[in-house]
């Protein structure tokens, strides 16, 4: 089964960018769209996805992911003063394990932008994003308002549920209750290069 959305190219805060991990036979992530509107600090959140113009874009079911398992050293890295080096590895860590818990329910995209910096999330920076997790407020979320999509931290401003941006640059965009909007997803991890 695969499941269109479509997406305004070229025209969104920044661009869906579907990537391809190592994963046995997967493309990349099904997403499956909630229909149904559920309500996220009041405010509806029945889908405008379906509203939106442009290309669809085509999400594919994931297959079985390939354990990806590398050594975590127990001893904890000092940002500070150096400590002595411990070469002790306590365990492997799966990566799939620590930044998919749900893989059926997580996708990854690609920031543009620099409304995120205070939060940490620059322009270019991967962001891995899981729709198992409730949206609270607090939570960075990938939201898309009348179709729109922006990744904002959600909470409130001067009382007033809105999505926050992490620059003083750009303004709180406030949510009207006859506004449609739609939270894809939570994000749970940030992925910065530092260019090396």
């Amino acid at each position: 089964m695969k499941v269109q959305l479509k997406h305004r190219a070229n025209q969104d805060l920044f661009y869906l960018i579907i990537c391809q991990p190592p994963f046995q036979g997967a493309f990349c992530y099904h997403i499956q769209h909630s229909y149904s509107g559920v309500k996220i600090m009041g405010y509806s959140t029945s889908s405008g996805a379906d509203k939106a113009e442009g290309e669809p874009i085509i999400f594919y079911p994931p297959s079985q992911p390939a354990p990806l398992k590398r050594p975590l050293y127990a001893s904890r890295i000092p940002a500070g003063f150096p400590s002595p080096a411990d070469d002790h590895v306590e365990r492997s860590l799966d990566l799939h394990e620590h930044l998919l818990p749900h893989p059926d329910a997580s996708f990854f995209l690609k920031v543009s932008g620099d409304s995120m910096l205070d939060y940490g999330i620059h322009d270019g920076d991967l962001l891995i994003v899981d729709r198992a997790i409730d949206a609270r407020e607090g939570h960075i979320v990938i939201a898309a308002i009348d179709g729109e999509l922006t990744v904002k931290k959600l909470g409130k401003h001067a009382g007033q549920p809105a999505l926050l941006p992490g620059n003083s640059a750009y303004p709180p965009i406030l949510l009207d209750p006859e506004q449609e909007l739609l939270i894809w997803g939570v994000v749970r991890h940030v992925i910065h290069s530092l260019g090396q």
